[in-house]
């Protein structure tokens, strides 16, 4: 397992500030893993609800975590939603300190959850003012490091997949990731699309990677409703296999696109359900440019800890991938799979019409170069490491 720091250091820093910490994330992606570097799982503050002793014990909350101190590790927290109430009155019990110091609580809590819906929203209801979330993606090419770019780009971030003895495992393993999440995952968390429809649905969503959404066509295709395929989208997205890019509107007096551009938001699965065999296959099908398209973004918004992302596009033909607002600023992403990118009329009406900060290209080449004011095409690697 490759370690990761920059996370380790993120939730340290979290529960200086919060009696309670949330880490959100796909499963197979390493909360667990990650938690167990804070806390050793043969701890008495460790607790995994997918051990049937653990939910035994952790149906009576209050007389099983009211005397432990310290950092307590609940792995699975959606497998017990009555327990947020017990959570709210444990994280109350702060002892006063003098003005401008830090509280002391006697127990703080990191929360590992899977299923975003139901635990963001149990979270939302009784932790509120209580709790910080920190959502954990696959790895990241800076936790990989520049070398293994493309190895990242097509096995993806998970880190059983990433790290497989040989492609053929990697691709097994995603399989079965596929497979159970469909089977197993969706039907426990209360999911009641059958799982041929679903394999159906996320298949076809693969060839729409990078494209905006259309649920009227999608519907079409798959000889279902428009209410049905948006509910499993939403599904999906809730499971954290896809992103919903939201467009942006400013207000320019141009008709502009109103509906979200769909990812698959692990480029590993996305070749797995394109059936790419292999990186020689990938290199000539016709989806390369969005799978490209599709790595960057997921690696640029996870960088930057992104206040908000969107794209733009006008029915004019302006466009631009991915708008970031960080710290006040206006940063715009344009992604191209190219040798050498050139300066485009859009990107010039992109920095002008949304009064970007800057533009920059995103490219997977070796050399950073200007292209006009306030734009610049840098290599994916120099831009995450200069970020």
């Amino acid at each position: 397992m490759l370690p990761r720091p920059a996370l380790q250091d993120r939730i340290r820093w979290a529960l200086t500030r919060s009696p309670a910490v949330v880490l959100l994330g796909p499963r197979q992606v390493g909360k667990t893993t990650l938690a167990r570097t804070l806390v050793a799982p043969d701890s008495a503050n460790y607790f995994d609800l997918e051990d049937p002793a653990v939910e035994v014990l952790l149906s009576q909350p209050m007389t099983a975590l009211r005397d432990l101190r310290g950092l307590v590790v609940i792995d699975e927290v959606q497998r017990a939603p009555d327990l947020f109430k017990v959570l709210r009155v444990l994280l109350d019990r702060a002892q006063p300190q003098a003005a401008g110091t830090q509280q002391v609580f006697p127990a703080q809590f990191l929360l590992l959850g899977s299923a975003s819906p139901l635990l963001l929203r149990q979270a939302g209801e009784s932790l509120a003012g209580r709790v910080e979330i920190i959502e954990i993606g696959g790895f990241s090419l800076i936790e990989t490091g520049p070398e293994h770019q493309s190895d990242l780009w097509w096995r993806g971030g998970f880190p059983r997949s990433f790290l497989a003895a040989d492609d053929a495992a990697s691709r097994q393993w995603r399989r079965d990731f596929i497979r159970t999440l469909i089977e197993r995952d969706m039907p426990q968390l209360g999911v009641s699309v059958p799982a041929p429809a679903m394999q159906r649905f996320w298949a076809m969503l693969a060839h729409l990677h990078a494209q905006v959404w259309n649920a009227a066509d999608m519907a079409r295709a798959l000889g279902q409703s428009e209410r049905g395929v948006r509910h499993q989208l939403d599904v999906l997205t809730q499971m954290f296999m896809v992103r919903q890019l939201q467009p942006w509107f400013e207000n320019l007096g141009k008709r502009q696109v109103k509906s979200p551009k769909i990812y698959l938001r692990d480029s590993g699965l996305l070749h797995e359900l394109l059936a790419i065999a292999d990186p020689a296959q990938l290199s000539l099908h016709p989806k390369v440019g969005a799978s490209w398209e599709g790595l960057v973004i997921e690696q640029v918004i996870r960088c930057t800890q992104a206040d908000e992302a969107y794209f733009w596009a006008t029915h004019a033909g302006a466009e631009l991938d991915l708008l970031i607002f960080k710290d006040g600023r206006r940063l715009g992403i344009e992604i191209k799979r190219m040798d050498a990118p050139r300066l485009t009329r859009s990107m010039s009406t992109a920095v002008a019409d949304l009064g970007l900060d800057r533009l920059e290209v995103i490219y997977p080449g070796q050399r950073r170069y200007r292209l006009a004011e306030r734009i610049e095409a840098v290599p994916l690697a120099d831009w995450l490491i200069q970020t």
